[in-house]
């Protein structure tokens, strides 16, 4: 054997080597050459952090998204309420500046609106998952007279106008709950929001879900696990599920962000989370307010949630160009 031969055998990897490799570690090799995604990872996790970390950055900082501090402080706001100094009252001691009108800090409204939007979008985005995997794959795999309500049902939500039902009929639900001259409980508007995105948001990824099964229970090992007598839930549980990992990932990570702007959207028409309770919508409801005099209060919202919706698109992408590598153009 040559030198060289001798150092390609050492440096270059073995076939036997890269076929004992996992799919999921295939996966992850080829996520990790993909330099988008990994930015966009990097950018999301920064996000969730944020969200997690919310209470204890706000104590470092020393201040809280409710107090009015322009209100409390003389100097601030100036006599038409807005502050004193230019850029939204951007300084050392208020890093984002402060709101017009109440005076509260930028910052940790920002910080705990990110949390709470991330919170409602996430709760949203495992529930609509969970239902959309016991519906198709149900669906798929019973087929017949239960598949066609389920396919029936399927096909009236997607057509109904979801954002419709939402600003006539969320104000109707929460009445169901407490009386009209009352305020509704932040926790009554959090849980109604979860129920009503994953209500209208399942029947995507089931009927996803339905046509992978069907596809699926045909095949070789689905028969052979009948042979054998294995029962339904077994086949579901080991057969059909740990084939349909890939697209209920993909679909879950197109899914969150989706939630998260329809969330605030919803905030920002005064059916979701409102005011005073931290949100991103909330943020970008009180700076469309100002912006005609100062753009400052857009700004920090608006940039953020792009970012953050922006980021985790490409991460959708590129976890489903490293799950499937097929689906790259």
């Amino acid at each position: 054997m040559t030198e060289e031969s001798a150092e390609k055998s050492i440096t270059s990897p073995s076939p036997k080597a890269n076929e004992s490799r996992s799919p999921g570690q295939l996966a992850w090799r080829r996520f990790k050459r993909d330099r988008t995604g990994v930015i966009s990872a990097g950018i999301v996790i920064f996000f969730f952090v944020i969200a997690i970390a919310a209470p204890l950055i706000a104590k470092l900082y020393g201040k809280d998204p409710y107090t009015t501090y322009g209100q409390d402080i003389p100097g601030l706001l100036n006599d038409f309420a807005y502050p004193v100094k230019p850029n939204g009252g951007i300084s050392s001691d208020f890093w984002f500046g402060i709101e017009p009108q109440l005076g509260r800090d930028v910052f940790t409204f920002l910080l705990y609106g990110i949390r709470t939007s991330l919170l409602l979008a996430t709760a949203a985005t495992l529930l609509t998952t969970l239902v959309g995997v016991v519906v198709g794959v149900t669906a798929g795999y019973l087929g017949g007279k239960t598949d066609y309500l389920i396919g029936r049902v399927i096909d009236i939500l997607l057509s109904f106008p979801s954002t419709l039902f939402f600003i006539a009929f969320m104000p109707v639900v929460y009445n169901l709950f407490v009386p009209f001259d009352e305020d509704v409980p932040v926790w009554l508007r959090a849980t109604c929001l979860i129920l009503a995105l994953s209500a209208f948001g399942w029947a995507s990824i089931a009927r996803l879900l339905r046509g992978q099964v069907l596809g699926l229970r045909e095949r070789e090992f689905v028969e052979a696990a009948k042979v054998t007598g294995a029962s339904p839930a077994r086949i579901i549980f080991k057969e059909l599920l740990p084939n349909l990992w890939t697209p209920i990932l993909i679909q879950s990570t197109l899914m969150l962000p989706a939630y998260v702007t329809a969330e605030a959207g919803l905030a920002f028409l005064g059916v979701g989370i409102i005011d005073p309770t931290p949100d991103w919508g909330v943020m970008i409801q009180r700076g469309a307010q100002f912006y005609s005099d100062d753009i400052t209060f857009m700004i920090f919202p608006g940039v953020s949630m792009i970012l953050f919706v922006l980021a985790f698109n490409l991460l959708g992408d590129s976890v489903r160009d490293a799950l499937d590598p097929k689906s790259k153009r």
